[in-house]
């Protein structure tokens, strides 16, 4: 089951959904959307620089991720996940 359609299933079945039950239901996504949108936002601000996210082709990518080391952390953008550029093990 989607994490959507079990979200819904948790609306009362015996009445129509009222406003209190849309705002628990929405609440529960809404700090992982901030989370979301704040990523988004510093990729959008730092697409210019590296990011640690593996393709190596920017020339600072040399620098700060060199050989893909920020790869040993996990998957992603792993500057922009907050591990620390200088820090690559």
């Amino acid at each position: 089951m989607s994490e959507v359609a079990a979200a819904l299933e948790t609306l009362p079945h015996h009445r129509t959904p009222a406003k209190h039950d849309w705002e628990r239901l929405s609440g529960n996504w809404r700090d992982r959307l901030d989370g979301q949108i704040a990523e988004l936002q510093a990729l959008r601000d730092e697409l210019s620089d590296c990011i640690g996210c593996g393709c190596l082709s920017l020339t600072s990518c040399a620098i700060f991720n060199p050989s893909d080391r920020a790869a040993g952390k996990g998957s992603g953008p792993r500057y922009l996940l907050g591990d620390d550029r200088l820090a690559v093990d």
